[in-house]
């Protein structure tokens, strides 16, 4: 039987971890490692607490197949030249070269993406999307991301930020979003957002949401989306309500996806996938209101294969298919560290 091929050295960084870790040609993770990031400090300790996942994990037998890194990370991207340019969940880096910095470092060829598009590719590659040439991937979760892949390329705009379809707006008479613009589709189908949805409930109609309170220790101030989910699933009308809410600005964006781009299939992952699912038949009612495309009822929309560890996989995938690029770069790599330590 023959073993995986190490090729890739993925990494995925968020606002509280760094995880790293080999990804092989078929998509399966074969080690890891993990640090904590540092985010809300300088751009020198954020990048060192890459480089100490990276380190961690290069410790391993397999380090000596990589032939290429690839890197995921929140916020907005400019995959040209792997510059993070603005991530409200990592404050420490601004138009920080990171694709530079890591590079100059391991002298291997580096490329990186958004997480959610990284993701997308991801699951167009070897999960929920194989098989279809026009695929749109929904991470639900603290946030809302978006990736489109067409014919296994990620959509990345003239400089990489685009198809961001989280801060689309879907009310614009809504509340203000951080990123400045009213009404964006985040306001209303993140955790976050289901939560405040129903403290708010809560406090208007008090007698009317016993389980839910119950679940939040009796202060409504605690209450999260997993206890709105769990309170629904106990028979709570006021949770019910939020979700079906939800339902709605579910359909009224994914009207507006499937009018625009008419993918063949919405991946939807993140950690709210499972609630997202759950409501599909509602979502399904509404889209007749708000898809106007003949077929939109044609669009298939499913559950990601990969869970937690889709944006490392993500960054695996943003070299796939390019076996011999990451050949040739690894060659000239180690020529430049022959010549440097002559």
């Amino acid at each position: 039987m023959q073993k995986d091929k190490s090729e890739i050295l993925a990494v995925d960084i968020g606002g509280t971890k760094v995880e790293a870790g080999f990804v092989a040609p078929t998509g399966r993770i074969l080690a890891t490692a993990r640090a904590k990031m540092i985010a809300n400090r300088s751009a020198g300790e954020g990048l060192a607490a890459v480089r100490e996942a990276i380190d961690r994990v290069l410790k391993n037998r397999r380090a000596r197949k990589v032939r290429a890194i690839g890197v995921s990370v929140p916020g907005w991207v400019d995959s040209k030249t792997g510059t993070v340019l603005n991530a409200a969940n990592l404050p420490c880096w601004k138009d920080f070269p990171l694709t530079r910095e890591i590079q100059k470092h391991y002298r291997l060829p580096v490329r990186v993406a958004n997480d959610a598009k990284a993701a997308a590719l991801a699951e167009a590659a070897w999960g929920a999307g194989r098989g279809y040439r026009n695929m749109f991937y929904v991470t639900l979760g603290t946030g809302a991301g978006t990736g489109h892949v067409i014919d296994g390329k990620i959509y990345m705009g003239r400089r990489g930020p685009g198809g961001e379809g989280g801060h689309t707006t879907i009310n614009f008479q809504g509340p203000r979003c951080g990123c400045g613009k009213r009404g964006c589709a985040e306001l209303y189908i993140s955790g976050p957002a289901i939560a405040r949805n129903a403290r708010e409930r809560i406090h208007k109609r008090p007698t009317d949401t016993a389980v839910m309170l119950k679940f939040a220790g009796g202060d409504a101030a605690n209450v999260t989306m997993e206890q709105v989910a769990k309170a629904a699933d106990a028979g709570d009308a006021l949770a019910r309500e939020v979700l079906a809410e939800m339902a709605e600005h579910l359909a009224i964006w994914f009207g507006n996806i499937i009018d625009l781009l008419e993918p063949e299939v919405i991946v939807i992952g993140g950690g709210l996938a499972d609630v997202a699912m759950s409501l599909i038949a509602d979502v399904r009612g509404h889209l007749d209101r708000w898809a106007c495309s003949p077929s939109h009822q044609q669009t298939a929309i499913v559950k990601a294969f990969y869970g937690a560890e889709s944006a490392l996989v993500g960054a695996a995938a943003l070299w796939m298919g390019n076996a011999k690029s990451w050949s040739v770069a690894h060659a000239r790599g180690q020529r430049r560290r022959k010549s440097s330590t002559k």
